[in-house]
């Protein structure tokens, strides 16, 4: 993709891979503040990362992964997802996430009072954005 005047740099990171390099016109991400959309020369800022659906648009086209936690960095020229996990929706086991939602609503729902609930409603939230995600493939 040729650079454009409104075209910045991202790159999403992982501890394991870099997941994703290149250019992008508009990035939407998922904040502790909601939902964000960030174009070429936004405000410099950083924040933390919510489990969700990350729209990388590219002229054209639109690029969709899951993201799980992490921090970002917003340059004008920038953006640098450090996330705890990233997924292409063809990399996510959809029978998986399914088991693992089922799982975390059995947890919240019972209640008990050995079940950490806020592990359990984040392993519920982490279940969603893969369910979501993989329904982009």
């Amino acid at each position: 993709m040729a650079e454009g005047n409104n075209t910045f740099q991202v790159e999403i990171v992982t501890p394991d891979r870099v997941f994703y390099t290149g250019s992008a016109d508009m990035i939407e991400f998922n904040t502790i503040d909601g939902q964000i959309g960030v174009y070429k020369n936004h405000i410099p800022m950083t924040t933390v990362i919510e489990p969700g659906v990350v729209i990388i648009h590219e002229e054209d086209r639109q690029k969709v992964a899951a993201i799980h936690a992490g921090f970002a960095e917003i340059l004008g020229d920038k953006v640098t997802l450090l996330a705890e996990v990233a997924e292409w929706p063809d990399e996510i086991d959809l029978n998986r996430a399914e088991a693992a939602r089922d799982r975390a609503e059995e947890r919240i729902s019972v209640k008990a009072e050995t079940t950490d609930l806020k592990r359990a409603e984040f392993a519920l939230h982490k279940a969603l954005t893969r369910i979501n995600a993989a329904g982009y493939k």
